[in-house]
């Protein structure tokens, strides 16, 4: 079979476009996610036109091989990982921006444009794309759409979702659908667009996107405050978002966060502190945003409310946030990032409950999160070499995503499902949920060929 699928593959592929030596394509077989199986791919395609990635659906259809559509292999829930046998379609090649309109206000751009490329190309004529994943220097924009990501703006400005106004995708049988639109409005039909956005790939390969941009914004600066305790802290949140401020950015990082940033960096974050929350505004006039916030954290307990004199050290801030999960990963060398969203009323809960999970299993777990829409990622700290520390890690992820769906929230606010929760997601949705999700799956991809395993 394997040999045949390559001189399938090679009839509409230039040779360099197909991937056969197992010492590279075993590269190809996981995303960055931990306890996610992955099998040996029988080929990795990296394709750089729509016609291209229509040849290699056909050619799986025909032989009935499953397809793992991967982007930059960022993601955290083993949603690009490899199914035994599949071909990987790599998108990272179709790396194109194809269109930036001001008059519109969008960008078409092919999937494996880079977060942070397209953001700087838009800043340059004045434009602004919001979402923004920690891994935006790396990640790609058909990897976003893939597992509907969220940043550190999502408070203010959403998630990828809300950015996506049309697409082209290539379906299982290799047929080329159009969704969407570059209007700025439109309500023509199902909203298809949206169907795929999150669908991980399990419904057809996204080869172009149109999307939504806009107005560059002020710079923002950035405030922050430190707490004798989580709950504190999240009081504080409640008092914000209740007031009817809109912070560009309200995040927080808890005290095992802030020490392992500061062990990596040498930042200088104030190591005595409970818990840290850092917010920005981009508002013109942003100085006095933060004040009124300054003064609601002070109501709420905190001990030191120290707004940034400048964009610099505003950036400095930030930069120490970006740094968390990889601060956290030095501390034991392995890490299992939890995605857990509450409502933000139930916050205090989750982070007093992440704790007694951490003494509950001896554990280091350190909870960064985007605290003004609820988003948390507890983050298990633990040395892979020793099997007992796994299993505690393991059921200590565990017991945080049931902590999260007790507290009404969700499994993951914008890491997708993948291998890693597709147990849990059946138990977030529910049984007549798993069989409308899988009547939808079937629609589109009869044969189950398109990133098998995963989901449900």
């Amino acid at each position: 079979m394997s040999r045949s699928l390559v001189e399938r593959l090679l009839t509409g592929l230039p040779a360099e476009a197909v991937l056969t030596d197992p010492d590279v394509t075993v590269s190809y077989a996981n995303d960055m996610a931990g306890f996610c199986p992955a099998g040996t791919p029988a080929a990795v395609v990296l394709p750089r036109t729509a016609e291209e990635v229509q040849h290699v659906m056909r050619t799986a259809t025909e032989l009935r091989v499953p397809v793992v559509p991967q982007g930059a292999r960022t993601g955290l829930s083993g949603g690009a990982n490899a199914s035994e046998g599949c071909i990987v379609l790599s998108l990272v090649k179709m790396d194109r921006i194809l269109e930036i309109n001001p008059v519109d206000r969008i960008a078409v751009v092919e999937p494996g444009v880079v977060n942070a490329t397209l953001s700087r190309a838009v800043d340059a004529l004045g434009l602004y794309y919001p979402p923004d994943p920690s891994s935006w220097e790396m990640c790609t924009i058909g990897g976003n759409i893939g597992t509907a990501s969220g940043g550190l703006c999502c408070v203010k400005y959403g998630v990828t979702a809300e950015y996506v106004l049309g697409l082209d995708v290539v379906l299982a049988d290799g047929r080329l659908m159009t969704t969407g639109r570059r209007t700025a409005k439109g309500v023509a039909g199902y909203d298809l667009t949206r169907l795929f956005v999150g669908s991980e790939g399990s419904l057809g390969v996204v080869v172009r996107a149109i999307l939504a941009l806009r107005p560059q914004p002020p710079r923002q600066l950035v405030l922050a405050a430190e707490f004798a305790s989580g709950a504190a802290a999240c009081d504080a949140v409640c008092r914000i978002m209740a007031g009817g401020h809109v912070p560009s950015l309200l995040e927080l990082m808890d005290r095992t966060t802030v020490r392992a940033v500061n062990d990596l960096s040498r930042m200088g974050l104030p190591e005595t502190t409970e818990a840290l929350l850092l917010a920005a505004f981009d508002t013109p006039d942003p100085a006095a945003d933060l004040a009124a916030v300054g003064a609601l954290c002070e109501a709420a307990g905190a001990t030191q409310v120290v707004p940034a004199d400048d964009f610099a050290e505003s950036e400095l801030l930030l930069q120490a946030r970006r740094s968390a999960l990889v601060a956290l990963d030095a501390v034991k060398g392995t890490t299992m990032i939890d995605d857990v969203c509450v409502p933000r009323s139930r916050l205090g809960e989750l982070l007093e409950g992440v704790e007694r999970i951490a003494q509950k299993h001896e554990l280091t777990i350190g909870v960064v999160a985007h605290a003004g829409d609820g988003n948390t990622h507890p983050t298990v700290c633990f040395d892979a070499q020793d099997p007992d520390e796994c299993r505690r890690a393991r059921d200590s992820f565990e017991e945080i995503m049931g902590l999260g769906l007790e507290l009404g929230g969700t499994i993951t606010g914008e890491h997708g499902v993948g291998v890693l929760k597709k147990e849990w997601l059946a138990r977030e949705i529910g049984p007549v949920g798993v069989e409308m999700q899988r009547a939808v799956k079937a629609a589109f991809d009869p044969l189950g060929i398109l990133n098998p395993g995963k989901l449900f």
